[in-house]
């Protein structure tokens, strides 16, 4: 699975004019599903999400993590992180998982950040989504759970 995580002050995400998941300080975290990703790859993100130590501490160091901090975070659904862009002018998708798993594993990796003992909003899978953030640093990291080469 892929990640991209983004230290936000607040996020929101609307869809059709109707805020459907925000947040205050934490994470905005733009959620892909790949082709082969399972269970153990949802739950592995979740884990590195709920770790990854990007809040400052005493000193002003990135040193703290989400569950450091006691931060939120706002999970929305990116296939297009799945993007081939290697040739040609169009990105291609072909790497995603399909949408059914897609789904799944997206409302795994939710429920999993949830269970690590972190408020979880999320957007709605599918969906036309308008994503409001203020990015805090600006501090935005990738995450992958695989080596795709």
């Amino acid at each position: 699975m892929r990640a991209l995580v983004q230290r936000v002050t607040e996020a929101a995400v609307d869809v059709d004019g109707t805020v459907v998941g925000r947040t205050g300080p934490g994470l905005l975290v733009l959620v892909c599903a790949m082709g082969g990703d399972d269970d153990a790859a949802a739950d592995k993100l979740a884990l590195r999400v709920a770790k990854l130590r990007i809040f400052r501490d005493d000193g002003g160091r990135m040193n703290r993590s989400l569950l450091d901090a006691g931060g939120a975070a706002l999970v929305v659904s990116q296939f297009t992180l799945a993007a081939d862009t290697r040739t040609g002018n169009r990105p291609g998708f072909s790497a995603a998982a399909t949408p059914e798993e897609g789904r799944r594993l997206y409302e795994r990796f939710a429920a999993s950040l949830a269970a690590q003992g972190i408020a979880v909003q999320t957007g709605s899978f599918g969906a036309d989504m308008k994503v409001r953030l203020v990015n805090d640093g600006p501090v935005t990291i990738w995450l992958d759970t695989a080596d795709r080469g």
